[in-house]
């Protein structure tokens, strides 16, 4: 190898880390986290086993910290989404097109692997049950911020929060193996939505 190759290969620890991170998310964007491992991050990126194990030796944070970080870029562009809205029936709207878009799939399979490894991972159950807090802090506030202007209806807006999500989540896992109809998986959540919060049917059709 010339000195002009190894100049172009040799990285800084920053940069370098920053590379294995990014190898890490793309991998189980499009696979899963289950398909992270060293040898799958070192044939993407073009380097050694143990040049990952280096940066990276315990791949147990790092498919958490992989999960962690693709989840908080989903909350912050869902808030941002729902941010712009003005009423909180269209920022309801607004969220549940966001959380039941097929497009959203490789993120499913991610969560879902998640609930599934995280059994034997305290470090991904602690990150999962974290950015769980986060999703449900987002809905839960913005219920009871419609609630208390008046535009929805519930005695409590924390338990309906919860149960959209568990619906939600239930719903997108079996469209992952195509149980169901995605369109009318989508219209029981809205249902459920409109009947939980006082909201006239088709309000969030």
């Amino acid at each position: 190898m010339s000195m002009d190759q190894a100049r172009i290969r040799r990285k800084s620890p920053i940069d370098r880390a920053a590379e294995l991170q990014s190898a890490a998310r793309d991998i189980a964007l499009e696979d899963g986290l289950r398909a992270i491992s060293l040898r799958a991050i070192a044939k993407r990126v073009g380097v050694t086993p143990a040049l990952v194990s280096h940066y990276e030796p315990s791949m147990e944070s790092l498919v958490a910290r992989t999960f962690g970080e693709i989840v908080a870029s989903e909350i912050v562009e869902a808030s941002e989404r729902i941010g712009v809205c003005e009423s909180a029936v269209e920022k309801l709207s607004v969220f549940l097109d966001w959380m039941l878009d097929d497009e959203r799939k490789d993120v499913t399979v991610i969560w879902t692997d998640a609930w599934s490894l995280g059994r034997g991972s305290q470090l991904l159950a602690i990150e999962v049950r974290t950015r769980m807090d986060e999703w449900f802090d987002l809905l839960a506030q913005l219920i009871r911020t419609g609630c208390a202007t008046g535009e929805l209806t519930a005695e409590d807006p924390d338990l309906v929060a919860y149960q959209l999500l568990g619906m939600i989540d239930g719903l997108n896992a079996h469209a992952l193996v195509n149980y169901g109809a995605t369109v009318s998986l989508g219209n029981m959540v809205r249902t459920l939505a409109e009947h939980e919060l006082g909201l006239e049917p088709g309000t969030l059709a």
